[in-house]
């Protein structure tokens, strides 16, 4: 597969709006579209062509005599004027494999990604800790780029985003943006992040909370006043409270809820379902915004299960909203498929008994 062949293939993902494409040895190219992996109309590519796309995505990145030593790597790739790729690059079976994400060019409004107006409230926010959370594939990096142009829109600040890679591009509006990469412009993400604060920042954007060190400096920029944005790979706002404690030693719990508890100001967790009679996917939400009562739950290890009843409590108040509240609403509203819903909430014959009581 040469460059002309492989950029058609990328252009032919967007089209089609693919979320991933696949490149290994021995298979032909998959795309991921609407969630579904479909083969590409080509030949089984050989480990020689999987090898000449790398040394194309790393031409100007990495030297190409690191490639037989590459094991897995994270970059970045474009093609000028039509989209942006997130690449991973990894050995298997001794030849390299690639996944590309597809990053598009335009960055979508909270009411293009069906998120919900309390959106605008959380991108609102001056200070504390804003976690976006789903699984790999459910938005998280679309909806942080979202809630950077909305403030980007809307205040005059500094947004210093550290990412591993660089994903969407940002443009100037009313805020400065400094955008920094893993490898080409701060070794670590500890570097980076120590080195903000001396940088002016009101907004600070990290790609990924991974591990006691990120999320030791997060807090403490947010205990500063600053405002963090960041993602974790968990499946709710309780899982994602109990992961953000785990990283820290045992004797530091109390501590480190009690800061917790101070500091976050909302979990955004995402799951995206195959929208009812149409292609394409649409995220169900669950929103928590911190509160007295939510600040309560978090210091108390005891009362921390507690936390999704306080959810369905402050919906009308506070925009707040479960899962399985939201799917309910997907349902009756004929966007989501009962059967679809029922695999991605929480208590599936809570939802069906729920609908059957409101006929």
């Amino acid at each position: 597969m040469d460059v002309a062949v492989f950029h058609k293939l990328l252009t032919s993902a967007i089209q089609k709006g693919a979320s991933d494409i696949h490149l290994q040895a021995g298979y032909p190219p998959l795309m991921r579209v609407n969630g579904e992996l479909l083969e590409v109309k080509y030949h089984p590519l050989t480990a020689e062509e999987t090898l000449g796309i790398a040394e194309e995505i790393l031409s100007n990145t990495y030297r190409r005599e690191k490639l037989p030593d590459l094991s897995e790597l994270d970059v970045s790739y474009g093609l000028e004027g039509q989209g942006r790729f997130r690449v991973n690059l990894y050995r298997q079976r001794g030849s390299l494999s690639i996944v590309l994400r597809v990053i598009p060019i335009s960055i979508k409004t909270f009411k293009e990604l069906s998120l919900p107006p309390v959106m605008d409230q959380i991108a609102n926010l001056r200070r504390g800790l804003v976690l976006v959370v789903g699984a790999t594939g459910n938005g998280k990096s679309t909806t942080l780029a979202a809630m950077i142009e909305q403030i980007n829109l809307t205040r005059r600040a500094h947004i210093l985003t550290i990412e591993d890679p660089i994903e969407f591009l940002f443009k100037h509006k009313l805020s400065v943006i400094s955008q920094r990469e893993l490898g080409s412009d701060t070794p670590t993400f500890g570097t980076a992040l120590h080195a903000a604060l001396r940088q002016d920042p009101d907004v600070i954007m990290i790609g990924e909370m991974r591990d006691a060190e990120t999320v030791e400096i997060a807090l403490k920029s947010a205990e500063t006043g600053h405002l963090v944005l960041s993602s974790l790979h968990t499946t709710d706002a309780v899982k994602t409270i109990a992961r953000l404690i785990g990283f820290c030693s045992p004797d530091q719990e109390a501590t480190v809820r009690a800061r917790l508890a101070d500091s976050l100001m909302a979990v955004v967790s995402l799951r995206l379902l195959p929208m009812k009679g149409q292609l394409g996917r649409l995220p169900a939400v669950e929103i928590l915004r911190v509160t007295r009562t939510i600040q309560e739950c978090i210091r108390d290890p005891a009362k921390t299960g507690d936390i999704p009843s306080y959810m369905v409590k402050g919906a009308e108040m506070y925009g707040m909203q479960t899962f399985d509240q939201h799917l309910l609403a997907l349902v009756k509203e004929g966007k989501v498929d009962l059967d679809a819903a029922k695999l991605a909430c929480n208590d599936p014959a809570e939802l069906e008994r729920a609908l059957l009581m409101e006929g």
